[in-house]
């Protein structure tokens, strides 16, 4: 029972590696496909610069993912409102002011629930052995 419980950790082990890989592929496959839009543009704008960003953190994500096993909640927190942030950027001038506000309020949700996570694990941490 012990064996199988150990080749079944592995199996999923590599499934989690491979889906990390794959992320990380895409990733990079899409920020050259930004890249090759803003150059055919001839410009970069906000928008591009953020959802640069916003690939360059889902990487960050997997690499640490991969360096310690474990995924920090604050990176996702952290994509979400740079996400909101361009969503603001790119349609301010299309939005009614509830959705305005709505989105503006969405981040600033996050940005206090990434405080209050940061603030749990200094003031609650881990022990050493965990």
């Amino acid at each position: 029972m012990s064996q199988l419980r150990t080749q079944s950790k592995q199996i999923i082990r590599l499934v989690e590696d491979l889906g990390l890989l794959l992320i990380a592929v895409a990733t990079v496959v899409a920020i050259g496909d930004e890249i090759r839009t803003m150059w055919l543009n001839g410009k970069v704008a906000l928008a591009d610069l953020l959802l640069l960003f916003i690939y360059l953190e889902v990487l960050a994500m997997v690499a640490i993912y991969l360096e310690s096993g474990k995924l920090p909640i604050r990176i996702p927190l952290y994509i979400s409102i740079v996400a909101l942030a361009r969503y603001l950027i790119l349609d301010m001038k299309g939005m009614d002011t509830w959705r305005l506000v709505g989105v503006a309020g969405s981040a600033l949700i996050l940005a206090v629930t990434v405080l209050v996570i940061r603030y749990g694990h200094i003031r609650y941490a881990y022990p050493k052995d965990e």
